[in-house]
């Protein structure tokens, strides 16, 4: 497909289900490396990336089991320490097998991610953060190979800037880390909290969830659970504009209002209506143009 024709000037009108946000999966699915035991997600989108980072885990060892319907069965009983490239260079969230793999073994090898379409991003506060852990850090030949023989130890991780990546890596790896690790200018992103919440759920010690402060008391070892995974909050947002645009009224199936705060407050201030219904969110725009502060008429 080269091009998409569109016929505009009608409202939009009726219902649509919202998957499963991508970018929260994928740690979801990471997390299943950190045990023994069976982690069942559900609500998984269906896209590229998620299907990549199935091979990469079951290239891992992980039994993965890929239903109808977004629902996932991973069962990591045993597990190999060596993430290969031609898997990791497809998407950046391959790196994030890293933190499972080093506190649930003490080492792995896992090779350095793939530019992306917006540029490169480094894995320095990945690695600085394992460091802190107590982690020993060698590249070589495009991998990146950590080592931690007495197994990691909790510590201080203060991220010079904001990573949702990063603290999504270490936060994983503190959960089977001896004593406690303290988390500071951690991502505040709704995909950390969820990935939170799982870990919570498999058994890990997490409070602050949602801060900026996170504080994981390590434990000896995970249970299995069964998680669903948050809604898509760009999916979500976009299908509020579209609407909002067209004059249109629409529910989005399964959407949350609580993930689409910032677009519902941008929206609800141009004369748009965004409300919890039963099994998702309704959104309606006011009798009208829309209205805009900064703009010299409403349209």
């Amino acid at each position: 497909m080269d091009r998409i024709r569109i016929l505009g000037g009608k409202p939009l009108s009726g219902a649509i289900p919202i998957g499963g946000a991508k970018n929260a999966a994928l740690p979801l699915m990471a997390a299943g490396l950190l045990t023994g035991e069976t982690l069942t997600l559900t609500n998984l989108p269906r896209l590229v990336d998620i299907s990549t980072m199935a091979q990469l885990l079951g290239e891992l060892g992980v039994d993965v089991d890929m239903e109808e319907g977004g629902r996932c069965t991973l069962s990591a009983a045993d597990v190999s320490d060596t993430a290969p490239y031609n898997l990791v260079r497809k998407m950046r969230a391959g790196v994030l097998v890293l933190g499972p793999l080093l506190a649930r073994l003490g080492h792995a090898r896992v090779s350095l991610p793939g530019g992306c379409a917006i540029g490169t991003r480094p894995i320095d506060l990945h690695l600085d953060a394992f460091k802190a852990l107590g982690a020993e850090i060698e590249l070589e030949e495009g991998y990146v190979r950590a080592t931690a023989p007495g197994g990691l130890k909790g510590a201080h991780v203060l991220f010079p800037s904001v990573s949702v990546g990063a603290t999504e890596n270490v936060l994983m790896a503190a959960t089977l880390a001896a004593g406690e690790t303290l988390i500071t200018n951690a991502s505040r992103a709704p995909e950390v909290a969820d990935l939170a919440r799982c870990l919570q759920a498999l058994g890990a010690r997490v409070e602050g969830v949602g801060t900026d402060t996170l504080t994981v008391t390590g434990v000896a070892g995970l249970h299995g659970a069964d998680y669903q995974v948050i809604p898509d909050r760009i999916e979500s947002g976009s299908y509020a504009v579209a609407a909002a645009i067209t004059g249109g009224e629409i529910i989005l199936r399964g959407a949350r209002l609580d993930l689409m705060d910032a677009v519902a407050d941008v929206l609800a201030k141009a004369g748009v209506e965004m409300t919890e219904t039963e099994g998702g969110v309704s959104v309606k725009r006011h009798a009208g143009h829309l209205r805009c502060r900064h703009c010299p008429r409403h349209f």
